[in-house]
């Protein structure tokens, strides 16, 4: 091709211009504020690559072939730096240098036209090869992009063990299976063989849209399945009777809640007439409802319905109702409500309650409380303010105002007699210069009370004087460990926002996983306190909660990575325990987690455990209480008014400018984790960005990068674990060996519902059941049940 030719001669000016352009404009975008970068002590690299750049494109302006050269030396030194920073992981890599890997491709295709002209002399082919080169490098880093990456390979073998005769599962009775909150299911219809077979069986919808409209409406139900019927609540606190195969409605009841805000229902308790008389806390009456659901509402009510009928059973409280707000004082709307599921323990039913706090220290009371399955009366309560007081508050009083409450679902040994409580920490969050010692001793802790009485048998604290909003999410998982001596150790597991992992002796309270004592950073804000040291589960897993550094920032674009960086370096970050200040700080995990409300799932065959977290930071500072806006009232994000304090503090995700977390992926992940060793087994990151994006715009591609994960998982006895509580819409199946993803579904809308299992008494088939409402960060929203099974045989 000659040099003078004309059209490759216009080609050639276009493409100069073209590359030259995107120079000045990527090399401006990361030069000016890389110096910036530079004055936080930050790297020196995004200024010193925006000057070369700058030049290059001058030079390429000019039709100088130098500009390919210096541009050349540039990308050299990019990729040297990129590996010193990042290490050879590809989502590091990727985001510092496709970017530049594309500028380098166009470079290398301008180059020998340049020369050419330089020597008037035809182009030579052969300087084409590092063009191509560097097109198979690009190529290979697209795909890669559609890789699983970041995973821990499975280390040991895992064996499936067929159910035996006469150990199937018949009912799905609680909200994770069993009161021990496993959520395994001894069925094995459903296997790795043949799940890839699953296919809709029917769908049924609930007429219950959670809105998205910011009032935090979200449908996070797991139903419950006895015989041949399948209950399932609603965000607006009705309840669905369904056939377990067809998903026909039988009947349905509507409690007529309304709440301005935080509407969800994850659960019902069920109790039904046992054939010997068990009493672990009151003596049985005689009861109208043979079976009853017990539905929490979002108006502070606890509703006792037949389950047969969907009435309300007479004899409880109230013709059905007990009115929860009952010795609570003042309640103002939406901050005090109830989202967890009830426990149903003996012949009680317990109920927490979920508190909005963080907008005055007089919010309502912690205390927690249990009715009479029969009647509704009050069997005690444990009050964390007075723990003394077992019944109502005297005329005139009430229990303690803004204690620690229990939002989370609590677990229950009826061997040991023991109900056990993960409390939140006292209002507000992030200010505690205002509790009281007791406030202290039960935040953020696990605690063991009697089921009888309600009195005390041991805590546990997880987090001492917390200002993170570090209270317990999850329903703790009751276990019984093989001590290696043929007998079982009677252990409790708890998951916590922090991203650790505490195993206990549920019995005594005492760690079986070893947990130390670490000193960590104080904070300087004047009237605060700070305990001198944290407790770190070191004998589990921690998961996601590594101290970060600007190296470990990240960005779709380098630009995006420039910007968390400066951000990140204009931050104090001193670890998961940086105290709130004054200045501006980042907390990671942020107080969504780690791990949430969806708890964990097990394979007692294997003795493994399986838990899912998110990873997304939040950079946080007080604001005194002169710079408070009367209006602030920041439920998730923003600034949120801690009135009675001195102090307001503002909440921010840490996110890039796209709106992407900034650190680097995974952003959430499934983990199987070995209860006998403590030790990972094999971890994987979670969800797509199918269905978000950058300024939340769909990416229409199943890219695995890992997403923040919101919901709980099921495991079988076959070897799956069942999970769909990701921001793209899909129900999955893993291989617990391994964690590889064997089957996935698409669903109409995203889920945070945890799936279940059970097999119809009438036909002897094996479902499996989600409910599917929308993914927090969609706004695309359902009332959807789906069920799943396996096609008829012929």
């Amino acid at each position: 091709m000659a040099p003078g030719s004309s059209t490759p001669r216009r080609l050639v000016t276009l493409l100069r211009w073209l590359l030259a352009i995107l120079m000045l404009v990527i090399g401006l975008a990361i030069g000016i504020p890389g110096i910036k970068l530079i004055t936080l002590g930050g790297s020196v690299w995004f200024a010193t690559m925006g000057i070369v750049m700058l030049i290059a494109a001058i030079l390429i302006l000019r039709n100088r072939p130098g500009g390919i050269i210096l541009y050349a030396l540039g990308f050299i030194a990019s990729i040297i730096w990129a590996i010193y920073d990042a290490g050879w992981t590809f989502w590091p890599l990727f985001s510092r240098l496709f970017t530049f890997a594309v500028l380098a491709f166009l470079a290398a295709l301008l180059w020998p036209f340049m020369r050419a002209q330089q020597s008037v002399k035809p182009v030579n082919k052969s300087a084409f090869g590092v063009a191509a080169i560097l097109a198979v490098v690009l190529l290979a880093s697209v795909v890669g992009m559609f890789k699983t990456w970041n995973v821990i390979a499975p280390t040991e073998s895992v064996t499936v063990k067929a159910v035996q005769s006469g150990s199937e599962q018949h009912d799905w009775k609680h909200w994770g299976n069993t009161t021990h909150g496993d959520r395994f299911a001894a069925l094995d219809q459903i296997n790795k063989q043949n799940v890839d077979k699953l296919q809709v069986a029917w769908v049924a919808h609930t007429g219950d849209i959670p809105q998205s409209n910011g009032s935090g409406a979200e449908d996070q139900n797991t139903p419950l399945q006895i015989g041949d019927t399948l209950y399932v609540c609603t965000p607006y606190s009705k309840v669905l009777a369904l056939d377990v195969d067809s998903g026909k409605e039988k009947w349905r009841y509507d409690a007529k809640a309304t709440a301005p805000n935080w509407q969800r229902c994850r659960g019902l308790g069920y109790y039904e007439e046992p054939h010997t008389a068990v009493t672990p806390a009151v003596q049985a009456q005689p009861a109208t409802c043979e079976r009853r659901l017990f539905l929490p509402t979002t108006d502070a009510r606890l509703v006792a319905i037949n389950a047969d009928n969907g009435q309300p059973c007479a004899d409880f409280g109230d013709n059905g109702t007990v009115d929860l707000s009952v010795g609570m004082g003042e309640i103002k709307p939406g901050y005090y409500q109830q989202t967890s599921t009830p426990l149903v323990a003996g012949n009680i039913v317990v109920v927490g309650g979920r508190v909005a706090d963080n907008f005055s220290t007089d919010e309502p009371p912690g205390v927690v409380r249990a009715y009479d399955v029969h009647t509704g009366k009050l069997a005690w309560a444990w009050d964390p303010g007075n723990p003394d007081r077992k019944g109502l508050p005297p005329e005139g009083q009430t229990y303690t105002r803004g204690t620690p409450n229990v939002w989370s679902a609590m677990s229950y040994d009826a061997k040991l007699n023991l109900i056990y409580l993960p409390t939140g920490n006292a209002t507000p969050d992030f200010w505690a210069g205002e509790r009281t010692a007791l406030d202290d001793k039960y935040s953020s802790s696990i605690v063991a009370v009697d089921a009888t009485t309600g009195d005390v048998r041991w805590h546990f604290q997880t987090t001492h004087h917390d200002l993170w909003d570090f209270d317990l999410p999850s329903q703790p998982l009751l276990y019984d460990l093989p001590d290696g001596k043929g007998g079982t150790t009677p252990v409790l597991v708890q998951t916590s926002k922090q991203g650790m992992i505490f195993m206990l002796n549920r019995e005594t309270g005492e760690p079986v996983a070893k947990v130390e004592e670490r000193p960590v950073p104080a904070g300087n804000v004047k009237g605060e306190r700070y305990s001198p040291t944290q407790p770190y589960s070191v004998g589990m897993p921690m998961i996601g909660n590594e101290t970060l550094k600007e190296s470990d920032m990240w960005g779709a674009t380098p630009v995006d990575l420039l910007m968390c960086r400066i951000a990140f370096k204009g931050m104090r970050h001193q670890g998961v325990y940086t105290p709130p200040g004054l200045d501006r700080a980042l907390q990671f995990p942020g107080s969504l987690g780690g791990m949430n409300w969806g708890s964990v799932s097990v394979d007692p065959t294997n003795n493994l455990m399986f838990v899912n977290d998110m990873r997304l930071g939040l950079a946080n500072y007080m604001v005194p209480r002169e710079n408070v806006a009367k209006n602030a009232s920041g439920i998730e994000m923003g600034i949120v008014p801690m009135d009675g304090t001195p102090f307001g503090a503002m909440r921010e995700r840490f996110l890039s400018p796209l709106g992407i977390p900034c650190q680097k992926p995974p952003f959430g992940t499934m983990s199987a984790i070995d209860l006998t060793s403590g030790k990972i087994v094999w971890q994987v990151p979670v969800g797509t960005v199918q269905d978000t994006g950058p300024l939340g715009v769909r990416m229409h591609m199943p890219i695995p990068v890992g997403m923040p994960t919101l919901g709980a998982s099921l495991s079988t006895q076959s070897g799956l674990l069942f999970f769909a509580g990701t921001q793209d819409f899909y129900l999955r199946a893993f291989d617990t060996a391994t964690g590889k993803e064997i089957w996935k579904d698409r669903l109409p809308v995203g889920s945070q519902s945890g799936p279940m299992t059970y097999v119809s008494p009438k036909t002897g088939k094996q479902y499996i059941v989600i409910n599917a409402g929308g993914a927090r960060q969609s706004p695309d929203r359902g009332d959807y049940i789906i069920a799943y099974a396996l096609p008829d045989q012929p």
